[in-house]
């Protein structure tokens, strides 16, 4: 039984294009003190797989350089890393010019390489991108020992037809592998295909909102016959999205809607329903001290009185004209239900969501 850390796509000096430069500039520096946070994580492992995209690009800052032999050093595992699409292995590569101790194997060629350690029964297969596309490396893999323990780290995609190291369903469950550890894709699963646990970790850091929630690493325990895996939150920043229908009062509806705790994190805040339309420069300007980052974003859409088109010679007016005769002798029990059918029909009518 062996026991590990997947991570991947740190995408350490990443641009942080949608906060303040200073903002940006305080990230990166989170970026590195996060691996302190994941180093956590590995005490009492055998080995840290990291799967890809470690770096964001070529540019890599010393002080990044730095962290990541400090992290190296601190924790007593081998580590296995293959190389993705924004860090691929070329000439200046950090990866090639470097030294990062003794307990780091990067897989350097663009086909997959075994390193067989007797000490666990294990062999840990891998490989890198020489190039920002790679072809499907997995493709007619089979492992050399089916009685070992056998892992393989890879950046790779599981859509077909990608430039990105393709893989399928059947190259995974022909490969004969334990555990395949995949970087690339930014969002947490486990699936199994045949006899092998496929995963990916998802990425360390929200750096956008098309990364919201909770992001972290795996920990794995495997042995012969399982596997068990569990994600491991690592505390830094979130990116959440918020639809808050605006109302009367937005403000109001926007911080009814808020959770306790948002000063850390960076949100974008959606304002929708029919309402009169709001100000996001002032709500901002109002909340803003109360997040990392925040942005107001209209999405309502002009009030109007439910029955003005009622008896006009148009579908909805005939429509409109049949339901207000049936409001008008309804009970107020019946009010709400004929009201809601109304506007419901009307929103549809307008291209807008049926959300009532």
């Amino acid at each position: 039984m062996i026991k590990f850390v997947h991570a991947a796509d740190l995408h350490l000096d990443a641009a942080f294009s949608g906060v303040s430069p200073e903002q940006a500039a305080q990230r990166r520096r989170e970026q590195r003190q996060a691996l302190a946070s994941l180093a956590k994580e590995c005490r009492g492992c055998d080995l840290v797989l990291l799967a890809g995209d470690l770096f964001d690009s070529a540019r890599v800052y010393q002080d990044t350089i730095d962290a990541l032999k400090t992290f190296f050093s601190a924790i007593d595992a081998e580590v296995f890393i293959a190389p993705g699409n924004h860090d691929f292995v070329t000439s200046g590569s950090p990866y090639l010019t470097e030294h990062w101790g003794e307990n780091v194997h990067i897989f350097t060629k663009n086909e997959i390489e075994c390193v067989h350690l007797e000490a666990l029964r294990c062999d840990v297969y891998g490989a890198g991108f020489t190039s920002a596309e790679a072809p499907d490396l997995l493709s007619g893999f089979r492992v050399r020992d089916p009685e070992a323990l056998n892992l393989m780290v890879l950046h790779g995609d599981l859509q077909p037809n990608s430039p990105y190291n393709p893989i399928t369903p059947e190259d995974i469950a022909f490969s004969g592998l334990d555990y395949l550890a995949l970087g690339h894709i930014h969002a947490s699963f486990v699936k199994r295909c045949g006899k092998t646990i496929c995963a990916m970790p998802g990425c360390l850091m929200g750096r956008g909102f098309d990364e919201c929630g909770q992001k972290g690493a795996l920990r794995v325990t495997l042995g012969e016959a399982d596997c068990q895996t569990d994600f491991v939150p690592i505390p830094t920043r979130r990116y959440e999205i918020l639809s808050v229908e605006a109302g009367d009062d937005p403000l109001a509806a926007i911080r009814a809607a808020l959770p306790e705790q948002t000063r850390e994190d960076c949100y974008r805040i959606l304002l929708t329903g029919e309402a009169e339309r709001p100000d996001t420069d002032v709500l901002e300007s109002i909340l803003a001290p109360s997040f990392y980052s925040l942005s107001v974003r209209d999405r309502t859409y002009p009030k109007q009185a439910l029955w003005a088109a009622s008896g006009e010679d148009t579908l909805r007016g005939h429509f409109l004209h049949e339901l207000k005769t049936q409001y008008d002798t309804a009970d107020e029990v019946s009010h709400r239900t004929i009201t809601l059918a109304a506007r419901l029909v009307t929103n549809l009518m307008d291209g807008r969501e049926a959300g009532i």
